[in-house]
């Protein structure tokens, strides 16, 4: 089962982070299957905007234990550095499912050519509160656009 599309489009060449852990949906709820239905066009990458320019979006990401980031969209260049260590669990549509040790400082880049996106969710599976800080480089918004309902 996957979300409105057939397959994820993810960036070639992107950092992943992490090992993959399951694929084809394997161990995937009825609460996540149901949660990248209904937020398969959800731009919200982080809980709150801590500062927007013309150019650049940075959002905050604190999660406690235990807790998960619903899925949400990427379609916009951006990069994600973790501000503390941690472990995470991350889904991604195309049935993938990764476990991601951090380390402060860890730093990943992304950039979406035409019509890629990389639609995931996380959730924290480690002891202590995860805290990261991402980057939207707002340049190429034409994809936002195009990718917008």
């Amino acid at each position: 089962m996957t979300t409105q599309e057939n397959q994820a489009t993810i960036p070639q060449g992107s950092q992943r982070a992490g090992i993959v852990v399951a694929r084809n949906f394997n161990d995937w709820s009825a609460e996540i299957l149901d949660d990248f239905h209904d937020n398969a066009y959800n731009f919200t990458v982080g809980h709150r905007i801590v500062s927007e320019t013309k150019d650049v979006r940075v959002w905050e990401i604190r999660l406690d234990p235990g807790h998960r980031l619903p899925a949400h969209r990427h379609v916009l260049d951006y990069f994600w550095t973790a501000v503390s260590a941690g472990h995470s669990r991350q889904h991604e549509d195309d049935g993938t499912t990764r476990e991601v040790d951090y380390a402060v400082g860890d730093t990943r880049h992304f950039h979406f050519g035409p019509g890629e996106y990389l639609l995931h969710d996380l959730e924290n599976i480690g002891q202590s509160q995860l805290v990261f800080v991402t980057v939207e480089h707002k340049s190429n918004t034409e994809q936002l656009k195009q990718q917008q309902r």
